[in-house]
């Protein structure tokens, strides 16, 4: 994946309003950690630049986008899109479906929906921890899904493993906005704490999830991080 035409062409710079949330849509993001990891998944790759919008979702891909187009764009996360398209769904009484996570952190998530969005009808579905789904597994979640018919589809399986799912099912997933957001899900359950606001706005919000989870997130860190460093500046003087 050409990173100057990845920013110039791909990568969302616009406000979240110019989503169109009335016809299908696949939502995904991007950061380093995952642009390295398309280097070598070929599917994943296929499955990022076919969705219909993809999300700036770290400072790397903000720097490059300023260093290799000379745009200022947000960094735009996972948790912000969820926020935002919950926003829409109180307001306008839809149904949103969460398909991942463990029951309890399902159980924790539509229960603070209920109280933050009583607007919001919500769903949920966990589906097998395991790193392929059979046939049985994929006919199961579709059905979840396709039962409930949610407007909203929040996907939490993992990346990239959610993104690859979504982009060999989405013909079959009956759902009108679909989004990949794995760690939100925790995030939003309360069983996995976000980094501050401070951090945030900085451009470091991954600082204190590495001191936290220093075992899951080390090479996301230490590997792709200075690889994905190395690429922007080959794209720079290329």
């Amino acid at each position: 994946m050409d990173l100057k035409q990845l920013v110039k062409h791909q990568v969302f710079n616009a406000p979240l309003s110019s989503i169109k949330l009335d016809e299908k849509c696949v939502i995904n993001t991007i950061n380093p950690h995952s642009y390295c990891v398309t280097k070598e998944d070929a599917v994943f790759k296929a499955a990022l630049l076919a969705g219909d919008v993809l999300l700036p979702d770290g400072s790397g891909i903000v720097l490059a986008t300023k260093v290799l187009t000379g745009k200022k764009i947000d960094k735009i996360a996972g948790a912000d899109i969820h926020q935002y398209l919950l926003t829409q769904a109180n307001k306008h009484k839809q149904r949103v479906f969460y398909l991942g996570a463990s029951t309890a952190t399902l159980q924790l998530i539509e229960a603070r929906i209920q109280k933050e969005f009583p607007g919001i009808t919500v769903g949920s579905y966990s589906p097998p921890y395991k790193p392929t789904f059979t046939k049985e597994d994929t006919r199961a979640m579709l059905a979840a899904v396709s039962v409930f018919k949610p407007d909203f589809l929040f996907v939490g399986m993992t990346a990239p493993k959610q993104e690859k799912w979504v982009y060999t099912n989405k013909e079959q997933i009956d759902a009108t906005v679909i989004t990949s957001i794995g760690a939100v899900f925790d995030f939003y359950a309360g069983t996995v704490k976000r980094s501050s606001p401070f951090w945030i706005k900085i451009g470091l919000e991954w600082l204190p999830r590495l001191v936290r989870e220093p075992k899951r997130l080390w090479r996301r860190n230490f590997v792709s991080t200075p690889s994905f460093l190395w690429a922007l500046v080959k794209a720079k003087v290329s």
